[in-house]
């Protein structure tokens, strides 16, 4: 891995490479994601159909595009039972942990005659995108839909590539089906995402969207927001290491590895104020790499976006992390708490050696869905409040109304609103 020293001129080189992974960068798809998308409005089934067929050479019709009990049960046969039983503890935690976010809806009634509140509901409909082939992460199935779970939502839809044999990734539907999804469609890309945006005949329109997906899908997914609400326009996995002399070099450069390892636009930074640690990252991360079986997109994605920076203090260091604003964060210094009080902008922080990234990306229960390309400045985690509205509730008396009335007569008189003033008048005008 390449070492720099941490500079103002480097920091800001940094964030310009990082920024051009963004979906929001890739323009040149847009004009094939916005046709999909048409079609599918337009022609709903039909359109599916041809698009299943084209992409992923598969011929599904409506009387096969929805995934059966039976299709189930032969998933479970396919599965390592030990596997299953895995993903039902990350799922048990994966529960606990977000239904500590749940919220109440609340009235307050006041002495005055005015009652203001807040009702919670969860949406109705959830729809999930989950990827097949080799991007198939059942991790990611738990994170997507036990959230809405948690949240209430009655019904919640799962679309994902078929197989040219036009069956679904077992460990995908054995996921899918601890998780509680109700329904399974094969259907992936930019078209299963209209699908879910707007309905066919097959599937139903929902009320959200969320899921990791290729750049078609992220683009859909943007295309789509506003006609259905969406989790994010993820970019590609990223990691930030914040780390002192007092780290284990190969603690760093494995974890490092691990989301290098993702796709050759994965993004993995040690920031570190020990030079003699930074070289010793360096050798180890290469000597890891050599042996392990994803060597050449590990590489590429070291050699693109794969950076290890000196800064001259730890304070320095920090302020970088909060400008970078990683989707992951692994604090290994001294004192990782103490450090995690000056951290701002990260999607999920890690403290300690003990603690490292694929604890999150599996099992101990926050979710893995995470924000990127330094968005952890204003998003958050996909959480339960993704699956719940808010509705407002006002009651006044007419005695609490008389004792503004007159305010809210002249705020809208000095808005040009008159029928608004005239609204409240008119309860007056005896």
């Amino acid at each position: 891995m390449r070492i720099v020293e941490l500079n103002e001129k480097n920091r800001n080189s940094l964030l310009e490479n990082l920024l051009k992974r963004s979906p929001n960068n890739y323009s040149q798809y847009e004009q094939t994601v916005n046709e999909i998308i048409r079609q599918v409005q337009d022609r709903g089934n039909e359109a599916l159909f041809e698009y299943t067929l084209k992409f992923d050479k598969c011929e599904i019709t409506a009387d096969n595009i929805k995934v059966t009990d039976e299709e189930i049960r032969e998933a479970y046969e396919k599965v390592d039972p030990a596997f299953v039983e895995v993903m039902k503890k990350a799922s048990s935690n994966i529960i606990k942990f977000h239904e500590m976010q749940m919220r109440n809806s609340w009235i307050q009634p006041e002495d005055n005659g005015t009652i203001l509140g807040q009702k919670i509901t969860p949406i109705e409909i959830s729809g999930v995108y989950v990827p097949g082939g080799k991007a198939a992460y059942p991790s990611s199935v738990l994170m997507n839909v036990l959230p809405a779970k948690v949240a209430g939502v009655s019904r919640i839809i799962m679309t994902t590539p078929p197989g040219r044999d036009g069956k679904v990734t077992p460990g995908t539907l054995v996921a899918a089906d601890i998780a509680g999804v109700n329904e399974i469609y094969k259907t992936g890309g930019a078209q299963a995402i209209a699908a879910m945006a707007f309905g066919t005949e097959s599937i139903p329109k929902v009320d959200k969207i969320t899921g990791p997906g290729n750049i078609y899908v992220a683009l859909a997914k943007k295309a789509c927001f506003g006609y259905v609400s969406i989790d994010s326009v993820a970019g590609p996995s990223e990691i930030l290491v914040l780390a002192d002399e007092s780290a284990n070099p190969e603690y760093v450069a494995a974890d490092l590895l691990s989301q290098a390892e993702h796709d050759e636009m994965a993004s993995a930074i040690l920031i570190t104020d020990s030079k003699s640690l930074a070289e010793q990252v360096s050798e180890a991360a290469a000597r890891f790499t050599a042996e392990l079986s994803r060597k050449e997109i590990i590489e590429k994605s070291l050699a693109d976006y794969g950076y290890i920076l000196i800064a001259s203090n730890m304070d320095e260091g920090i302020a970088a992390a909060n400008e970078i604003a990683s989707e992951h964060l692994e604090i290994l210094t001294r004192n990782p708490f103490e450090t995690m009080t000056k951290i701002k902008n990260a999607g999920a922080i890690f403290l300690g050696e003990y603690s490292s990234e694929p604890l999150g990306d599996y099992f101990a229960g926050p979710n893995h869905i995470l924000p990127t390309n330094g968005t952890a400045r204003f998003f958050s985690p996909l959480n339960v409040d993704d699956f719940l509205k808010k509705t407002s509730i006002i009651s006044y008396s007419k005695e609490a109304l008389w004792a503004v009335h007159k305010d809210i007569e002249l705020f809208a008189q000095k808005e040009g609103l008159t029928a608004h003033a005239n609204s409240i008048k008119v309860r007056f005008k005896d």
